[in-house]
């Protein structure tokens, strides 16, 4: 595997001129068949064999940083004073990123107990934006992720969950996790001011045959426990009979009053509107059709450890990118292998799994993270400086981000307040909790099977006093991975109360 040319393009499209469908025939076609017998409504998609058309050349904990690619959006929110302003911009930036989508329906490859992504953005204003993950948790996955802008006063913490079931004709993924945006300069508390967002589900219609069509649907949410502020957006997938692809509507409220303030209507993939209740005034939060991401910047493949979603998952992507499908399910059972032998060997010794980076939350009442134990998992270190930079060299002690470091030359951040003492394993000893005697040889995980995490709390980080000073960025940095580039079920319209019904594509 060469690690010199790391490089990818931005392959990502945010247009919606058919970016949404895949046509399944010829030789997909008769790919897809020999599953047919393997599937039955209801049941979870675990361990599906399917063609590489299906399969998005890079890891979910990569796909996260598509929350993060429109900073326009987010960067000028904490210097809003108005709070109902300062919450109408934070839905917003909620909504920009779902346009940000490979073409046809693909799925992300699923990361591995213990893989972790790190990347970067440079902003115009000349600050910087820092993102770190890890798969905290592989029955059932769970990616926990965290983004900070030093300089602007904002932190991101999240974690997702995704669960899969087949439908017939369609697959569904069920999006839960949260994620909890907090802007540090805002509100009374430690905390700052909080924003929980929750994520629409995903459909995948037409798996067997037809077009294959990627919708949104369902409700999510947007919710501010310090100013009692609650926007409840529908993701609308279209009806047999009526409706339209990519609708949202909506509204916002005060929920301690029961007022409704907004409402919202449009496209997640074109135009979004919101309406003044009051005035009746409209005004367009976003338009997609036309919109350009920011993707973030990652250190060259050489540079990162074997256990990084770039250089792990390298072979896997070039074979899919090639559409090699026999080539692309070789690298993908090499990983698992390890995986399920990594596995033997700590169950033999006793072993549990624990995250690199992360540690449980402290929810609960009266708990530093109160109201926040949806998030399972969070950043196992002090983000506390008493200036921007201070902050950033936190960050940056905590795991490699910045071209020129490596976790050879990474100096670990002094522990947080209540973490273990015991050090942390290794990152390439980690490995899932997977039952044994499970397909191993399949191309992609659809799904995981339900039950509960296999990680403890043991968490620990070593002392070092040391903290990493910032690199100069050479020219030519890499890029992630960008896309490609992007029984019925009754749903009730959040304004109308018209009620549509989804259904498979027809063949």
């Amino acid at each position: 595997m060469s690690l010199k040319s790391g490089h990818s393009g931005d392959e990502s499209r945010s247009d919606n001129a058919g970016g949404d469908e895949t046509v399944v025939e010829g030789e997909e076609g008769n790919v897809l068949s020999h599953i047919i017998s393997q599937l039955k409504p209801g049941a979870d998609l675990s361990k599906v064999v399917l063609p590489t058309f299906i399969l998005e050349p890079r890891s979910m904990l990569e796909r996260i940083t598509n929350f993060m690619a429109h900073p326009e959006n987010l960067l000028s929110i904490p210097e809003i004073d108005d709070p109902v302003e300062r919450f109408v911009a934070v839905v917003k930036f909620y909504l920009s990123g779902w346009h940000i989508r490979p073409p046809g329906v693909k799925k992300p490859l699923n990361p591995i107990l213990g893989e972790t992504f790190t990347c970067y953005w440079d902003y115009p204003d000349h600050t910087r934006g820092y993102y770190i993950s890890e798969q905290t948790s592989h029955h059932p996955p769970k990616s926990s992720y965290f983004y900070m802008a030093p300089e602007h006063n904002i932190r991101i913490d999240g974690a997702l969950k995704p669960r899969s079931k087949f439908l017939g004709n369609s697959a569904a993924s069920m999006m839960e996790g949260v994620g909890v945006v907090r802007l540090m300069n805002r509100g009374n508390r430690k905390g700052g001011e909080r924003y929980f967002c929750t994520q629409p589900n995903m459909y995948a219609r037409g798996i067997l045959f037809g077009k294959m069509k990627y919708e949104l649907g369902d409700h999510s949410y947007v919710r501010c426990p310090e100013t009692g502020l609650t926007a409840d957006v529908e993701f609308k997938t279209k009806g047999y009979f009526s409706g339209t692809y990519n609708a949202i509507g909506g509204v916002i409220r005060n929920s301690d009053t029961g007022e409704t303030l907004y409402e919202l209507s449009g496209m997640w993939s074109g135009e979004m509107v919101a309406r003044n209740v009051t005035t009746g005034h409209k005004e367009v939060l976003f338009d997609a059709t036309n919109a350009k991401h920011s993707p973030p910047q990652v250190r060259p493949l050489q540079e990162q450890d074997e256990r990084e979603s770039q250089r792990l998952w390298h072979s896997t992507a070039v074979a899919v990118k090639d559409r090699n499908h026999v080539l692309a399910t070789d690298e993908k059972t090499k990983i698992e292998d390890r995986q399920r032998e990594e596995t033997a060997k700590r169950t033999e010794q006793g072993q549990e799994w624990q995250p690199k980076l992360f540690r449980r939350v402290r929810g609960g009442p009266g708990g530093p993270e109160e109201g926040e134990d949806d998030l399972d998992w969070i950043l196992d270190a002090q983000i506390d400086g008493p200036t921007p930079e201070a902050k950033a060299k936190q960050i940056l002690a905590i795991a490699p981000i910045l071209p020129g470091q490596t976790s050879q030359n990474h100096h670990p951040l002094q522990q947080s307040n209540g973490s273990g003492s015991q050090p942390s394993q290794a990152p390439l000893q980690g490995a899932p909790q997977q039952q044994q005697g499970q397909a191993m040889s399949d191309l992609i995980d659809f799904g995981q099977t339900s039950g509960p995490s296999q990680a403890t709390p043991q968490e620990q980080r070593s002392s070092d006093q040391h903290l990493m000073q910032s690199h100069h960025i050479p020219q030519g940095l890499q890029t992630p991975i960008e896309p490609e580039i992007g029984t019925p079920i009754k749903r009730q319209d959040t304004l109308t109360k018209e009620v549509d019904e989804f259904v498979d594509a027809e063949p």
